[in-house]
C-alpha cells in the first residue's frame, strides 16, 4: 500500500525552525516527485516546495523561498521539509504528496492526514 505519512509538526515562536518529514512506503521514492502542501484554515491548499524525482531540482512558493529547503534520502524512504525564520502566515496543516513531477505535473493519491504547524508570534 502507498504511504505517506507526515511528522514533524508543533508549535513554534515566530522566527523558529522545525524540520517536517515525510515518510513513504509502497513506492519507490525516486520514482515521483515529492511535494510540500499547506492548507491553512479557510484556505485552500497552496504547494510549498517540490524536489524532482532524483532530487536534482527544487521549486519554491515565492513565500518560502529563501526559508524553507525539500530534501530526500532515499535510502531512508524520508522527504524533508526545513522551515527556518518561521512567520504566523506558516501556520497551516502541511501535506507531502507523490507528484509526476514539479510545477505542473499531477498530485497522485489521496491526501493523508499532514502534520499541524503553528507559530506564534
Amino acid at each position: 500500500e502507498v504511504q505517506l505519512v507526515e511528522s514533524g509538526g508543533g508549535l513554534v515562536q515566530a522566527g523558529g525552525s522545525l524540520r517536517l518529514s515525510c515518510a513513504v512506503s509502497g513506492f519507490t521514492l525516486d520514482d515521483y516527485a515529492i511535494g510540500w502542501f499547506r492548507q491553512a484554515p479557510g484556505k485552500g491548499r497552496e504547494g510549498v516546495a517540490c524536489i524532482s524525482r532524483r532530487g536534482g531540482s527544487t521549486d519554491y512558493a515565492d513565500s518560502v523561498k529563501g526559508r524553507f529547503t525539500i530534501s530526500k534520502d532515499n535510502a531512508k524512504n524520508t522527504v524533508y521539509l526545513q522551515m527556518n525564520s518561521l512567520k504566523p502566515e506558516d501556520t497551516a496543516v502541511y501535506y507531502c504528496k507523490r507528484r509526476t513531477m514539479c510545477g505542473s505535473g499531477l498530485i497522485v493519491g489521496s491526501w493523508g492526514q499532514g502534520t499541524q504547524v503553528t507559530v506564534s508570534s
